[in-house]
């Protein structure tokens, strides 16, 4: 089966809002072997909402939209699509009575503008939301389901899984799309290809690799389709393995496991504690490892050391090598390291200095140029970036290099 995911509101085309509800779509669709061909966002009105129906009932098996449906003016779906498919509204008792509850549990008066959304097309199947007053919609039209829910992703989250899947695996097709993602850091994405160029070359016509790349980062997405769900699992399984065998350096997880996931279980698995220095990164690299819930079992927490004096006096950073060799220098963020080993009593640290941007470079030190420093008492490795203009890009590619840097410490333990 094959999708089309619409999202419905000027908010989204004017970047007043992030469209996050097509992500998250797809992701569940993909679970539920639902191929998502495209991603639309279209303002508010009936002509754009009628055209884009149009055009996408023609082209797949399933058509979803999110947003534009509630008690103000401006949620105009359902009218669009009742016009779209020739319907005449009626007033639903049971949406009515839905509302109604809905209205007393929280003492509130029931309007008329509220009670207008109990007006819905005529054949149209209601999908319950008891996070919101408005219902989703679900419409079958020629060889085609069109689906509508609120933009809310809260709401929407709920009918899709609670009222929406349950009536899509009703009609769900003999035929699997199956993904496998495997996570890498360190590589080039076409350096990547080239090492397992013979690999891929190998692939029957039924499975097929995508390069994913990011900042420092590389995902390669294994993709089959088949009628044997137990052998096309098992076909991806296979090459999945040939090409971790062939990459195994730089391979850190799988699916949607992050590094930050990956690093927790190594550390931890070891029961060794970890800190990080920070200065151009500005909490970067502590924000992101602790984005992995359960973080306390192994991090200890951070010193961001921004100026000159609390480099000194928080990491014991002498003014001999700041005088000497600058903040941006590799034996400044070693001494970062051993300060932050005895601040944070921690068995590891990972310390960064350097020029982020877009400003504060120097002809010898340029904009970009970037030091990190990985280590326990004994040994400390360092890690010179050079890195862009772009302030935002380097925080987030240094970052990625920090957290390598410490799963390459605990992979050589």
């Amino acid at each position: 089966m094959n999708a089309i995911v619409v999202t419905i509101g000027d908010e989204i085309l004017i970047g007043q809002i992030i469209d996050t509800n097509s992500t998250w779509l797809a992701t569940e669709l993909h679970s539920l072997d639902i191929q998502v061909v495209k991603m639309i966002s279209i303002p508010d009105t009936k002509e754009a909402i009628v055209h884009t129906l149009a055009q996408a009932t023609e082209q797949v098996d399933l058509v979803i939209t999110t947003g534009g449906l509630g008690a103000t003016k401006d949620d105009i779906t359902k009218k669009s699509i009742a016009s779209f498919l020739g319907l005449e509204m009626y007033f639903d008792e049971g949406v009515h009575e839905h509302i109604t509850a809905l209205y007393k549990k929280f003492n509130r008066t029931l309007t008329d503008t509220i009670r207008a959304q109990c007006y819905m097309p005529e054949g149209v199947q209601v999908l319950k939301n008891i996070m919101g007053t408005a219902p989703g919609m679900l419409f079958r039209h020629r060889k085609s389901c069109i689906v509508s829910m609120p933009g809310v992703p809260y709401e929407m989250k709920w009918i899709f899984e609670h009222s929406l899947v349950p009536e899509l695996m009703k009609n769900k097709s003999d035929i699997f799309l199956k993904h496998l993602t495997i996570r890498t850091i360190g590589m080039g994405e076409t350096t990547i290809a080239d090492k397992i160029e013979d690999i891929t070359d190998s692939f029957p016509d039924n499975i097929s690799i995508a390069f994913l790349p990011s900042l420092g980062t590389v995902r390669l997405r294994l993709s089959g389709r088949g009628r044997d769900e137990q052998q096309l699992e098992s076909q991806l399984q296979s090459y999945s393995e040939k090409i971790v065998s062939r990459l195994s350096d730089i391979v850190f997880g799988y699916g949607r496991q992050t590094l930050a996931q990956a690093l927790q279980e190594k550390y931890v698995a070891k029961s060794i504690t970890v800190g990080t220095a920070e200065s151009c990164t500005g909490g970067n690299i502590s924000r992101t490892i602790t984005s992995a819930p359960g973080a306390s079992a192994y991090y200890m927490g951070s010193v961001v050391a921004y100026d000159y004096n609390l480099k000194t006096s928080l990491l014991n950073v002498s003014e001999e090598i700041l005088n000497t060799y600058g903040a941006v220098s590799e034996e400044t963020v070693v001494a970062m390291v051993k300060g932050g080993l005895k601040l944070l009593k921690t068995e590891v640290v990972v310390a960064v200095s350097g020029i982020a941007g877009p400003a504060g470079g120097t002809p010898d030190k340029p904009v970009g140029t970037i030091w990190l420093a990985c280590g326990d008492k004994n040994k400390i490795q360092t890690k010179k970036l050079q890195l862009s203009k772009d302030r935002d890009k380097n925080i987030i590619y240094t970052t990625n290099v920090a957290l390598n840097m410490l799963r390459k410490y605990i992979d050589a333990e």
